[in-house]
């Protein structure tokens, strides 16, 4: 193999520069050449390619976002476009393809592999709801700012006496609600995972206040449903005042954590390695720190579930 494609898809994630500049310095080091594909799926049936190189991706690694820019298709869930792609990949004589990016992205992947296409998908999204790998790229650095969020809140929360609810991002996956929770000391988390019990949720608030506790912090994934509806029914319930974060898009920018960029670096070398060696329709991934792969199609029927433990950890840690 001696040309390779890479593409940026759905949702942009912190650490996506540092795995495209990995994919990048590894296939120079193999003696292979790099075509980045722009806007996802959208760049690969218009034929938006251009040629990467050491120097294309100096000075990346730290910023977050992708410079090869991210787009949804419509056009590409039709046959019809799928086809456009694979003549186009075909004409820039590309023999395999990194696609980066969560599951909708390796629903993609999966059907170009179909077409005879090498694919190796690197799981870079927020949400950390991919199977098959410990950690998603973008994850940790997430968790960390929405950790701040809760953190700076509370003060306000301390000084007004009130309960705050905060939304984090998370519409199918409760992991950055419940990570975010526990690190940031919140009395409940409510995720898309667990039914939503209002009973508990009143018997922490109303046991904190008779321990003199004046405020409360609350996370919610969006998956759970509207934080403005979790106010009103504890308002409901409670008659206590409450206020309303969202944190949204803010969870998505800024710069990657280190652990971001040393996850993204080793996914991305990995991929451009699985290439090499003539794999095709795989995922990388980790694994009790350890560098897997799995079959790409296999890992799309699989549902990554919340771990037990943490989940029992952060209740106990709520009392």
């Amino acid at each position: 193999m001696r040309t390779i494609g890479v593409l940026t898809s759905g949702g942009d994630a912190p650490g996506m520069n540092a795995a495209i500049r990995a994919v990048v310095r590894q296939a120079v080091a193999l003696d292979m050449e790099v075509i980045g594909i722009s806007r996802g799926y959208a760049g690969l049936i218009q034929g938006d390619f251009r040629r990467l190189n050491t120097g294309s991706v100096a000075d990346i690694i730290h910023r977050g976002g992708t410079i090869l820019l991210t787009a949804r298709s419509e056009e590409f869930r039709t046959e019809a476009g799928r086809a456009i792609a694979v003549d186009n990949l075909r004409r820039e004589g590309i023999e395999g393809l990194v696609v980066i990016g969560g599951d909708g992205s390796f629903h993609g992947a999966v059907h170009l592999a179909k077409k005879g296409i090498p694919v190796v998908g690197i799981p870079g999204t927020i949400d950390n709801d991919i199977a098959g790998t410990d950690y998603t790229i973008g994850f940790d650095t997430a968790v960390n700012t929405a950790v701040e969020a809760i953190n700076r809140i509370r003060d306000t929360a301390t000084s007004h006496e009130r309960i705050f609810i905060i939304e984090v991002m998370g519409r199918n996956s409760g992991q950055i609600a419940l990570a975010a929770g526990i690190a940031g000391g919140a009395e409940s988390i409510l995720i898309p995972e667990y039914p939503v019990d209002y009973d508990r949720v009143v018997e922490r608030l109303e046991r904190g206040r008779h321990r003199g506790k004046l405020h409360s912090i609350i996370v919610v994934a969006e998956g759970v449903g509207s934080a403005l509806e979790v106010s009103r029914e504890i308002g409901k319930r409670t008659n206590l005042e409450s206020r309303v974060t969202i944190l949204g898009h803010i969870q998505r920018g800024g710069a990657p954590t280190a652990f971001d960029c040393l996850l993204a670096s080793r996914l991305g070398a990995y991929a451009v390695e699985l290439l090499a060696a003539g794999a095709g329709s795989r995922m990388v991934g980790v694994a009790a720190n350890e560098l897997v792969n799995r079959d790409l199609e296999a890992i799309l029927q699989e549902r990554k579930p919340i771990n037990p433990d943490l989940y029992r950890l952060a209740e106990v840690l709520a009392l």
